[in-house]
């Protein structure tokens, strides 16, 4: 029976009370500057709430036209850059365990943290790659048997991990290497699954990934000014800075803000059409006939409102409604997402997740509401929109056995005759 002392030890290791320890008792954040030295200068005379302002609104700016130079590079480069965003929040979110909870002398936890991000990884790209290379995997033999076995594949190297986990326990920190087990599990869990569903929600269509992102942004930014210049009434304790002045000025400009983009965005194909693999040219495609989502419809407006705007009907394209719910989603729940970055910071006495970003952080403190959007979009498409992909469908059909392939033409031929639809075909 281990002793009293060992029992405190063990226990303590992962407790509050170390990280009281460790921060002396009091709430620590970081202090330290990390304003490039350009700016500094340039901003010496201003008061500390214009110089923050100042440097928020440069750096937002240089960030937008960085995100504006990715999307005009394509889908690969979007997804190159999903991942590497997914990486860099797994890593932040993991230094910050292995600082806060002293697992510096733990065996094998960083080793065992990247592996497990190594395996989820492969097992959900793998899946994306069965999904929308079909023809391509199927095409070539090491891929096709990849493919055939991937998840026994991504099965086994998980077990790797979790035996080498089991391997490593340590006696008297054990508990803390659970935690540091559970902390990384769950990072998994938000972090990669999250980044997932956004590629999934860019194959559906460039204007799926673009909205979303671009509301969330739009919120962030307006909720800022507003609070900045109007803010007087506190919203949430989590985050004092917060302002109802903020939050209602952001709805409204970003619930605006998302009708007007859908409308320009929805009459390009490169934006509305899905990301589809083309086989003959071994390159991504976005070029199609636009869905009805994306054609211009006319809509009666409301008795109340013709009086107000003049108007009986309004032209505009269906997505544009679709977009209302996407931009009050991203103004009403998506800042809960910066609530609980908030309240996770406060749990362990840190100003930001990283000092990546001079005045905001680090690139978790950017993206702590977009993984939140990322899975109400992909909910939103699959209850909303998507329906069955024919193409895909005859994919996989051209893939079976000929026996198989004919006792589904069989079936399918007796439906469309039950049905009247094949005889009236034929008589045409």
């Amino acid at each position: 029976q281990e002793s009293e002392s060992e029992n405190r030890l063990d226990g303590e290791t992962a407790s509050d009370s170390e990280s009281r320890s460790e921060f002396g008792g009091s709430a620590t954040v970081q202090t330290s500057d990390d304003t490039p030295e350009v700016l500094n200068r340039a901003l010496s005379n201003l008061s500390s709430r214009w110089k923050n302002w100042w440097v928020r609104g440069i750096l937002t700016l240089a960030m937008i036209t960085f995100f504006f130079i990715i999307i005009y590079l394509g889908p690969m480069v979007l997804m190159t850059i999903v991942m590497c965003v997914q990486i860099k929040c797994f890593h932040e979110i993991i230094t910050i365990g292995y600082n806060v909870y002293h697992s510096y002398d733990l065996p094998w936890f960083r080793t065992l943290s990247w592996y497990f991000l190594l395996c989820v990884n492969y097992f959900f790209y793998g899946e994306t790659v069965t999904d929308y290379f079909f023809t391509l995997v199927q095409r070539e033999e090491p891929l096709r048997i990849l493919s055939k076995y991937h998840r026994f594949i991504s099965f086994a190297l998980y077990l790797t991990g979790f035996c080498m986990f089991v391997l490593s326990l340590v006696k008297k920190h054990y508990r803390l290497q659970f935690y540091m087990f559970g902390w990384t599990h769950v990072t998994l869990l938000i972090v990669v699954t999250q980044s997932h569903l956004i590629i999934h929600n860019l194959f559906e269509g460039m204007i799926w990934f673009i909205v979303p992102i671009s509301c969330v942004i739009c919120n962030d930014i307006m909720a800022y000014m507003f609070g900045f210049f109007f803010g007087r009434t506190p919203l949430i304790k989590l985050s004092p800075k917060k302002t109802w002045e903020g939050f209602i000025g952001g709805f409204f400009s970003t619930v605006l803000f998302g009708w007007l983009l859908s409308y320009v965005m929805s009459g390009y194909r490169c934006f509305t059409c899905p990301v589809e693999f083309n086989n003959d040219t071994n390159s991504f495609t976005v070029d199609c006939e636009p869905s009805e989502l994306f054609q211009l419809q006319e809509y009666n407006i409301p008795l109340v409102l013709q009086s107000v705007v003049g108007w009986k009907t309004v032209r505009m394209y269906p997505f544009q409604i679709h977009s209302i719910a996407l931009s009050t989603f991203a103004s009403l729940i998506g800042p809960f997402g910066g609530f609980f970055a908030s309240g996770f910071k406060r749990a362990f006495k840190i100003k930001d997740f990283a000092n990546t970003i001079p005045g905001h952080g680090g690139i978790m403190d950017r993206f702590d509401c977009q993984y939140l959007m990322a899975t109400f979009v992909n909910v939103y498409i699959a209850s909303f929109i998507r329906g069955p992909n024919p193409s895909k469908l005859i994919q996989q059909f051209l893939t079976l056995r000929p026996d198989q392939q004919l006792h589904i033409f069989n079936t399918l031929k007796a439906h469309l005759v039950d049905r009247g639809i094949l005889g009236s075909l034929e008589d045409a």
